[in-house]
C-alpha cells in the first residue's frame, strides 16, 4: 500500500524549460561562451546546476559555483515564471489528495524558488512538504533531498513511499533510499533513460500517472 507521493517539480508537475534555457544562455553570455539552441540547451534541464557547469561544460568547482550565481541573477527575477503547469496536474493532485494520500514535493531545485512556484500557480496547497536543496548546498545530491522529504514526513515504512519524477536522477535517487518510482514520460528524460534507470513503473500522462498511484495504493 502506497501511501506517500513525492513529486519531482522541474518535468514532472512543470514545464520550467523556457526559464532554465533562457538562464543558461543568461550564462553563456557572460563567460563568452558560444550559444546553444534551445535543443541543445534542454540537456540542462533536470540535473542539478554543479552537475551541467562541471560535467557537462566542464567547469571546475569554483568557477562552477561562481557559474551557478550567474544564472540564478536571471532565473530568480525572469527564469523562475518562464515555466507552466502541465496539462492536467491540478486535477490529479486534487484526486490524489482527496483519496488520502500524502503529497510531498523532492526537487534538486532550491526549496525557496520551489516555494515560489508552487505558490505562484497555486499548486502549495495540496503538500504536505516542500523539499528542495538550500541556495548555500550545491553539492546536495536528489537521494539526500529525498532522504529529508521523508524525515520530514515521519515516514516509518518505506514501502508506503513513491517517487513520481521524470529523468534517471529521480529514479536512482528513490532507488537510494529504498523506495520504487514512477517516471512519467511527459517531462525531459525518455523512456530509455528511466528504464535503463531501473524505474518501476511508467506513465505517459498525468491521467495515466495519476491511475498508477491509486492502482497501487
Amino acid at each position: 500500500m502506497k501511501k506517500y507521493i513525492l513529486f519531482d517539480l522541474d518535468g514532472t508537475l512543470t514545464d520550467s524549460a523556457p526559464g532554465i534555457i533562457n538562464s543558461f544562455r543568461y550564462a553563456l553570455k557572460h563567460y563568452n561562451l558560444p550559444d546553444m539552441t534551445d535543443n541543445e540547451l534542454k540537456q540542462f534541464v533536470g540535473p542539478p546546476l554543479m552537475v551541467s557547469f562541471s560535467q557537462i561544460l566542464g567547469f571546475g568547482e569554483e568557477k562552477g559555483l561562481e557559474a551557478v550565481g550567474v544564472y540564478r541573477r536571471y532565473f530568480s527575477t525572469k527564469g523562475l515564471f518562464e515555466n507552466e503547469v502541465y496539462e492536467g496536474i491540478p486535477i490529479v493532485l486534487e484526486k490524489l489528495k482527496s483519496k488520502g494520500f500524502t503529497l510531498a514535493v523532492s526537487t534538486s531545485k532550491p526549496e525557496v524558488y520551489a516555494k515560489r512556484i508552487l505558490e505562484h500557480f497555486d499548486l502549495v496547497k495540496y503538500f504536505a512538504e516542500v523539499c528542495g536543496i538550500p541556495l548555500v548546498d550545491e553539492g546536495m545530491t536528489k537521494a539526500q533531498v529525498i532522504a529529508v522529504t521523508l524525515k520530514k514526513l515521519g515516514v516509518s515504512d518505506k514501502a508506503q513511499v513513491l517517487m513520481v519524477g521524470d529523468r534517471d536522477y529521480d529514479v536512482k535517487g528513490a532507488h537510494d533510499n529504498g523506495i520504487d518510482c514512477i517516471g512519467v514520460l511527459y517531462g525531459y528524460g525518455s523512456r530509455d533513460e528511466l528504464e535503463s534507470a531501473g524505474a518501476e513503473h511508467i506513465a505517459e500522462t498525468a491521467e495515466d500517472m495519476a491511475d498508477l498511484i491509486c492502482s497501487l495504493g
